[in-house]
């Protein structure tokens, strides 16, 4: 039946081809539905999408709708607060912001205060008007000789290579201008990270991207030359990440150009593979031996860890490896499953890994429990946009917050969604020179940093409305959150949080029991 179908529409495009020699309406009628017909044809004969086989030229329509389907929802459907992953509100404020225009709500709040989910912190009846400040945190313990002055708001983790080199230039001078660092990610420091001199926290992934051999080892010397650099104030060191907690990684060697091999330190041109775990130890207590080697290479710069927290066991178990060497990280970064710049397995992204919420209140508690939340500073990264996303932040437990789809929103980025396909069309995660060319660093540069700065006078808001002087005096009895349309509790009250030491001195609480009880500092398998 198909191939009689072909038959009489070729049949067609004869005769109407013949007919157009005759009459220019003729003419008009061919240009038009030939190649309507011969695309007819084509759908006909294919065999490999059932739906244009039955329905040819018709069937188009499907995946063209479904094409766009993300932009007619975002533009026409998609309500102000539904965050895919991030609200039309919240996008516009870092806009705002960014640009330095007017931010503030007429006519009271947008959102129902008796929904589930619903947060809050406790203003007092004695606020106080807080003189602007930058409010930095000291991050470095008495092992650290050159401890950094860092601000409690950052730039996350984003490689050059996953971000093209306007943004990563961009981002850096925003860094310089507003005096907070950048994250390099695990894709090494690029010449573009150290044009504007922006400082600078390399971290170092389970490739040693910048400080490895030709088979892929750790090479110290390529180390020790880079990270005693005056603009990389700290070393990170990459367990795992939000995005794809547990897994590794591959870029293609169509995407392995010359400048991303300069700075990575692999060849032109070949798949580079990240592994999922590192080669360089296998033990907590390995690892902070290889911490304490990074620190010592760098000349006694700030080192720690970042992970987005799994199994309990196995950071109890590096705590308890803390305990039992003496060395003790610097600053331990927690990585919230709901974060992710980039592309990742659906499996790893939507389904692996604990939320930032949990994994912060667990991390802080685990380094109060073994009475070394004082030696160790706590950042988080998972969705930090506003004054009062980094109020919880701290008051749950966190020292410092960095982010980075904020500061790609910074940037203009739209969350078109299209990070994984060369086509961003803000020129941020693309590596197409038109479209590059089209992010204008002198412009969004300054932009960044007027996004910090607000964001960091807003957190200054926050405090002085709930009577505060600092960051530090933020706790989680003043975070509230309504758990039913009936209830509501405050975060000491719906998290177990330990005293000073209680690990060691035994702990009551018989989840905290299991998982310290299980742990091991010579062995990352949990019992």
């Amino acid at each position: 039946m198909k191939r009689a179908m072909v038959f009489a529409i070729l049949v067609m495009l004869a005769a109407f081809g013949a007919a157009a020699f005759y009459s220019t309406a003729f003419l008009w009628v061919f240009i038009v539905l030939a190649p309507l017909l011969v695309l007819a044809a084509w759908d006909l004969l294919q065999s490999k999408h059932s739906l244009l086989r039955n329905y040819p030229v018709f069937g188009h329509l499907r995946y063209l709708l479904e094409e766009g389907r993300h932009q007619i929802r975002q533009y026409f459907i998609e309500g102000d607060r539904d965050e895919v992953p991030f609200s039309r509100v919240q996008r516009n404020i870092v806009y705002q912001r960014a640009k330095g225009a007017n931010d503030s709500i007429p006519f009271g709040k947008l959102i129902n205060v008796y929904e589930p989910g619903h947060e809050w912190l406790e203003h007092s009846m004695t606020p106080l008007d807080l003189e602007e400040s930058d409010l930095r945190v000291t991050v470095g313990n008495d092992q650290c000789t050159s401890p950094y002055s860092a601000s409690r708001f950052n730039i996350s983790a984003m490689s050059y290579g996953s971000l093209s080199s306007n943004a990563i230039l961009a981002l850096n001078l925003g860094a310089k201008l507003g005096g907070f660092y950048h994250d390099t990610g695990e894709g090494a420091i690029s010449r573009y990270h150290v044009e504007h001199g922006g400082d600078l926290v390399w971290e170092i992934g389970t490739g040693y991207f910048g400080c490895r051999t030709k088979d892929g080892q750790f090479d110290p010397e390529q180390f020790e030359k880079s990270a005693k650099s005056n603009q990389v104030k700290m070393i990170e060191l990459k367990m795992s990440q939000g995005a794809k907690p547990g897994g590794g990684g591959l870029l293609p060697g169509a995407k392995v150009t010359a400048e991303i091999a300069e700075a990575r330190g692999i060849p032109v041109g070949e798949d580079c593979h990240s592994p999922a775990a590192h080669k360089e130890f296998k033990t907590p207590i390995e690892m902070l031996k290889f911490l304490k080697r990074l620190r010592d290479l760098s000349g006694g710069k700030p080192v720690g860890f970042k992970l987005c927290v799994g199994r309990r066991g196995q950071f109890l178990a590096v705590c308890k490896a803390m305990l039992s060497t003496g060395i003790h990280p610097d600053f331990v970064t927690v990585d919230g499953s709901e974060g992710g710049t980039g592309a990742a397995q659906p499996e790893l992204t939507q389904s692996v890994g604990v939320a930032l919420r949990e994994g912060l209140i667990f991390v802080h508690n685990a380094l109060i429990g073994v009475g070394l939340r004082e030696k160790v500073k706590v950042i988080c990264a998972g969705k930090v946009i506003t004054g009062f996303d980094m109020a919880a932040k701290i008051a749950m437990g966190a020292d410092i917050c960095n982010s980075a789809r904020g500061m790609m929103f910074a940037l203009g980025c739209i969350q078109a969604r299209a990070c994984h396909k060369n086509i961003c069309p803000t020129g941020i995660t693309t590596h197409d020179p038109w479209r590059v060319h089209g992010l204008s660093v002198a412009d969004k540069g300054p932009r960044v940093m007027r996004f910090h700065k607000e964001t960091i006078e807003h957190l200054q808001l926050v405090l002085g409305a709930c009577g505060l002087s600092d960051p530090e005096q933020l706790k989680p009895e003043m975070l509230w959150r309504r758990v039913t349309h009936l209830q509501t509790l405050n975060y000491r009250e719906l998290y177990s949080y330990l005293q000073p030491g209680e690990l060691l001195q035994g702990v009551t609480d018989e989840r905290w029991q299991d998982w310290w009880s299980k742990a091991r500092e010579d062995s990352f398998a949990v019992v």
